[in-house]
């Protein structure tokens, strides 16, 4: 009996891939091989779509101030990208100051509202409220009280980013496996202990879903808040550049903006992986 279980230990020990290598039709291969190939229709739906769109411009005689073409909108953006480059700094100082204020709030009061069922029940309905008023329309009061410094644009960027984080960490903690929970609470764990040994730990994913979201909503907040009254910014810049109708300076602004939306979300994702190795190998194997 030894002999025939520590031969089918063997086998099943044969059977089973090295660490990060997963199988797929039929053999094993370490994961994210294919990165690279993935990425090659987008690229292609991109030159795609660039292309009909110099074409459609030329050929149809559309007017620059209209619609230029994208090889106009890339000289604009090399053209002005030092002017663009200032302005960038100062967005992407009011975004992340923003979005830290916002993620340090939301991490506060959804650790409260977990463990105080009382203030959920008063806040979780207010907080719902508040997202369905549109930022746009209270942005300009934060103007008219705060003036054009940079106080009323971190509000805008605080109130985009805080939702999406905290309802998502708070579902995290409350999402937590019952067993483990009161295994902890029968060795006599305290609050804190369960919250650091189980809690946080079992959070972390919920809790970095919502933050690469309001990353990537922190610039268009900055953008929002800059449109409506700012010395400074790309949603300044934006806003000069469809008063002179150089629309062309207006599209390079707004590639700009989504290359920090990308990035910002992408630093995110790279901190969600250094933190949370075993997601990380967990997302590879289900691709």
């Amino acid at each position: 009996m030894k002999r025939s279980a520590s031969t089918g230990s063997k086998k099943d020990l044969g059977c089973r891939p090295l660490p990060g290598v997963r199988r797929k039709h039929g053999r094993w291969r370490q994961p994210g091989t294919g990165g690279r190939r993935d990425l090659g229709p987008q690229l292609a739906a991109g030159l795609i779509l660039a292309a009909l769109w110099e074409a459609g411009v030329r050929l149809g005689g559309v007017p620059d101030f209209i619609l230029p073409a994208p090889s106009q909108v890339a000289v604009s953006l090399v053209k002005s990208f030092p002017i663009i480059a200032g302005h960038t700094r100062v967005t992407l100082y009011e975004a992340m100051t923003g979005f830290v204020i916002a993620v340090a709030v939301s991490f506060v009061l959804a650790f409260v509202m977990d463990g105080v069922p009382v203030i959920k029940k008063a806040l979780y309905p207010i907080l719902v409220i508040s997202q369905t008023i549109p930022i746009i329309t209270i942005a300009p009061l934060f103007v008219i009280w705060f003036g054009y410094g940079l106080l009323p644009k971190v509000i805008v960027v605080t109130l985009v980013c805080f939702f999406p984080v905290v309802v998502s960490f708070m579902g995290g903690l409350q999402g937590v496996d019952g067993e483990m929970y009161d295994l902890l609470k029968s060795m006599g764990a305290s609050r804190m202990q369960i919250f650091r040994l189980l809690k946080l730990p079992g959070a972390l994913p919920s809790l970095f879903s919502g933050m690469k979201i309001s990353a990537a909503y922190s610039i268009m907040g900055a953008v929002i808040g800059e449109w409506l009254g700012a010395k400074a910014g790309l949603g300044e810049f934006m806003r000069r550049s469809m008063h002179s109708f150089a629309v062309d300076k207006t599209f390079a602004a707004i590639i700009v903006i989504t290359v920090l939306s990308l990035g910002v979300f992408e630093i995110i994702k790279l901190l969600e992986g250094w933190l949370m190795p075993w997601a990380k190998y967990a997302a590879r194997q289900e691709e």
